[in-house]
């Protein structure tokens, strides 16, 4: 059964911010990475389709299909790699209050992929603002 993972997306303050880091990774590892502290346990389920939902400022924005997780050593050091599909999909923008680590996301919880028109319409800070009034 496919489950998903979702994070923080510390130090970001936009998809296009998120983006650009996750170009210097690229360039250095040949792909994103997502390093962390805690593996899921639940390994097989999250590789069946899972995907990393990014929280940017207090919104589920963005998220990317996670491809493999192992090992990677990063600034903080040998951890648990979350190595995700270069592929940033913007979803639905949904309210998420702050969390430390990550934590399991179900497939009947996680937000609806957005369409490029969609996705394109409105800025996100825009789109931020109407979700913390509760109209989107």
């Amino acid at each position: 059964m496919t489950v998903h993972i979702i994070k923080l997306c510390v130090g970001a303050d936009s998809v296009d911010d998120l983006a650009a880091w996750q170009a210097q990774q690229i360039k250095k590892r040949g792909r994103p990475v997502c390093g962390t502290r805690m593996a899921p346990k639940r390994e097989a389920d999250v590789l069946a389709g899972g995907s990393l939902y990014w929280v940017i400022k207090g919104v589920v924005a963005v998220r990317q299909r996670i491809v493999e997780i192992s090992q990677v050593r990063d600034d903080h050091g040998l951890r648990c790699g979350l190595w995700l599909d270069p592929k940033l999909v913007r979803v639905t923008p949904h309210p998420r209050r702050a969390f430390q680590g990550w934590r399991y996301l179900e497939p009947n919880d996680a937000p609806a992929d957005l369409s490029k028109r969609a996705a394109s319409t409105l800025p996100e800070d825009l789109q931020r603002k109407l979700v913390e009034l509760g109209a989107w």
